[in-house]
This record gives structure tokens, C-alpha cells and sequence, in this order.
């Protein structure tokens, strides 16, 4: 009788590693490690969009009223207007005197799709896309806070979309992290009627108040196959409906091993939310060529889609110090977002 030598058993510590063994069941990673806030202190988020609301913030309104931005000038009206209002310059440039209106400063309010379909489970580098994905919402969260501003969430699996109502303050951001980092796994395979673009539209539809939005996913569609940047994904067209009154960031989340096909021999590929499988050869070169290649032009359909809509894009990997990555983008985007984020002819900003 031969004797095979035994295997210890895998240790408990794996971390992500576990989402490519067998579907997680906990988050990979804890809730203070989402977003240094020392590291993000002297960042800040530029919002071009002029938004409404009802409290007092730090941010451009769209109508006049009580703020410190400037605005026309028009004649003095006796008994009307406050006479500390007088712009001293136009009234001695036209003998008449004038008052400078201003608009109001308006509060902020940021909403977030967080995507935790099944193909978001997966995670080669110490942390799964869902939870990078977290992360990201928890450094924008920590970038955009400031007086009166809230913010809120939607959490979407693929049978129903859970709505974390929007909040102002630290706290209320800390609990809303923690509740999507405690949102059950979705098994494999989890059918449902909402896809991405259900989602984004719900998002538009049920939130209506101007103000930014941020889609996190990995805008991969179950059984969308094609590569042709051409032909627009099914979402690009809510994302599109979504850019006219929002200022919008797409948070694509990227696990290091999607995009290069490690050489590890013969290798299962499953989609984890349809019941496609097949066995690839990854020691082959030209296999692996083939698929890397497949990938690559995968990832710049969604580019070029996004590019389409009008919005905003970062890509954030899992093998990356998401921080530096955001703050990199943060930094370059204070000079194109104004220009990015132009609405629609006919449409107000």
C-alpha cells in the first residue's frame, strides 16, 4: 500500500487570498484602515457643479441670495436693499449707485453606488475589489467633508439595492463604511433584476438633488463579451443621464491578476456570476498573450465608454496603494474638471 504524505491544512490568516480558494465570507479589510485621515487633511476635492439645497456650506449655490460669491451688480433700490451692499466701484464708474448681489453658499451632498455583485468578490493582492472599492468611498468621503455637507449610499446586489440614507459629520460617515463593510457576501451566481445599469438609474431617479455622485464598480457585465470600444456597454447610457445635473467619478476597481495572467500552469477560469468555465493552459505564451490582450481591451472599452458619458474616471488596482492613487488623481483633477464636467448645450450648470 503506498503512503502519501499529509498537508497541513491552510492557515486561518489568508486574507484575499481566500476569494480565489473559495467565496469570502468577511470583509479584508478593517474599518481603520479604509483612509488615513492624516494623509488627506490638505487635499480637496474640487466640485465645479453649482448645486441647491436648503443649509448654509462652502460650496457655489445656483441662485442669488446670503454668501460670499459674487455676482451682478444692479441699482440701488431704496428701502429694499442694505445700503453695506453699495459696490462703491460701479457707482463711481456710472454716478448711479449700485448694489452687488451675491450667490448662496450651498451644502454638498455626495452619493455613492457601491457595486458587491459576485464578480466583486474576487481578490489576489490582500484585499477583494468590493473592499477596495469601500475604501475608496471612504477616502472621497474623507475629501469632501466640510460644513453641512452629507453623505449617503446605495449598495447594490444583484436582487435588491439597500439605500443608506445621507448624513452629515464624521460619524455618520464612519457608520455608513462600517455598514457596507458588515453587507452579507453575495454567493455566486446570485441572479436578480438589477444589473449596473439599473442601478445608476435608480440612483438618478431616486436622488435628485444636484451634487456628486461616485459609481464604484468594475463595470463588468454578466455576458457581455464584446471589445469593440464602439459599441457602448448597457450602462453607458444611464451614466450619460446620470452626468447631466451631477458631477460624476467612476471608481473602476481592478484586481492585479485580471489584467495579467500569471503563468501558474492549468488554470480554471469561472465566472462567478454566470456558468461559464473553461481550463486555460497559462504556461502556454501565446494563450496568455491572447487573454492579457483580451483584458487590455476590455478595460479601454470601459475608458473610452466612460470618456463618452462625461465623467470623471480613476482606475484603482488591488496590487496599489489606493491613497496615492486617489491623491494623485485628486491633485491633476482641479485642473480639468471644470472643463470635464461642462454640461450639455441648453442644459444649466
Amino acid at each position: 500500500m503506498t503512503a502519501y504524505p499529509g498537508f497541513a491544512p491552510p492557515p486561518d490568516d489568508l486574507g484575499a487570498v481566500r476569494s480565489v480558494l473559495a467565496e469570502p465570507t468577511a470583509p479584508t479589510l478593517p474599518l481603520h484602515k479604509l483612509a488615513p485621515e492624516a494623509a488627506l487633511r490638505r487635499l480637496e476635492l474640487a466640485v465645479v457643479r453649482r448645486l441647491e439645497g436648503f443649509l448654509h456650506g462652502d460650496h457655489q449655490g445656483l441662485l442669488p441670495g446670503p454668501g460670499s460669491e459674487a455676482s451682478d451688480a444692479r441699482e440701488y433700490v431704496p428701502g429694499q436693499d442694505d445700503v453695506r451692499k453699495i459696490d462703491w466701484a460701479v457707482t463711481a464708474r456710472t454716478t448711479v449707485p449700485h448694489v452687488r448681489d451675491t450667490i448662496a453658499d450651498r451644502e454638498l451632498e455626495v452619493w455613492a453606488l457601491l457595486d458587491v455583485t459576485p464578480s466583486m468578490n474576487w481578490g489576489t493582492e490582500g484585499v477583494t475589489k468590493r473592499d477596495l472599492g469601500i475604501a475608496a468611498i471612504a477616502t472621497i468621503g474623507f475629501l469632501s467633508q466640510k460644513m453641512g455637507d452629507r453623505f449617503g449610499g446605495l449598495v447594490m446586489r444583484p436582487d435588491a439595492i439597500k439605500r443608506l440614507p445621507a448624513r452629515s459629520g464624521r460619524t455618520a460617515l464612519y457608520g455608513l463604511l462600517r455598514r457596507m463593510l458588515t453587507e452579507p457576501i453575495v454567493p455566486d451566481h446570485t441572479t436578480g433584476p438589477f444589473s449596473l445599469a439599473e442601478g445608476i438609474e435608480q440612483l438618478a431617479r431616486t436622488e435628485r438633488r444636484r451634487g456628486m455622485r461616485l459609481v464604484v464598480s468594475d463595470f463588468l457585465t454578466a455576458g457581455d463579451y464584446e471589445l469593440d470600444p464602439n459599441v457602448p456597454p448597457d450602462w453607458e447610457r444611464a451614466m450619460r443621464h446620470l452626468a447631466i445635473r451631477n458631477q460624476v467619478l467612476a471608481v473602476e476597481v481592478v484586481d492585479s491578476h485580471e489584467a495579467s495572467f500569471p503563468d501558474v500552469g492549468d488554470l480554471l477560469i469561472r465566472d462567478p456570476e454566470t456558468n461559464f468555465e473553461r481550463y486555460v493552459n497559462t504556461s502556454d505564451d501565446a494563450a496568455r498573450a491572447r487573454m492579457d490582450a483580451a483584458a487590455a481591451a476590455q478595460r479601454e472599452r470601459i475608458r473610452v465608454s466612460l470618456r463618452r458619458a462625461g465623467v470623471a474616471h480613476i482606475q484603482l488596482r488591488t496590487d496599489r496603494d489606493w491613497v496615492h492613487d486617489i491623491a494623485r488623481f485628486v491633485l491633476s483633477y482641479r485642473r480639468k474638471a471644470a472643463m470635464l464636467h461642462q454640461p450639455p448645450q441648453g442644459v444649466s450648470k
